[in-house]
């Protein structure tokens, strides 16, 4: 079964060009992964501030690759103090069959 998610967070006040800076090349990695079929990165129209990415991988495996990735630490590090969250909040989906 597919693994679907939301992650989204705020990016503090000056921050937003950063913050879309580290996204963009993230999104670059993360894309290239085996398992990755969707990463989506948006911001809401009336709050540029805020982020939103929609994520879809293969499976729980693949989720899990993605989490091991050596590079999802380093990029997780810099947003920290860059956005108002302690950490992206995660919102797990499910298909509505």
């Amino acid at each position: 079964m597919k693994k679907t998610l939301f992650a989204e967070f705020t990016a503090r006040d000056g921050a937003e060009e950063e913050v879309a800076r580290l996204l963009r090349d993230y999104a670059l990695k993360v894309r290239e992964e085996e398992g990755n079929l969707a990463f989506d990165v948006y911001t809401k129209a009336t709050r540029p501030r805020a982020f939103w990415i929609f994520e879809v991988y293969r499976d729980d495996d693949a989720f899990k690759a993605h989490l091991d990735a050596p590079y999802g630490g380093p990029f997780n590090a810099a947003l920290a103090p860059l956005i108002e969250e302690s950490a992206s909040v995660l919102t797990f989906l499910d298909p509505l069959d």
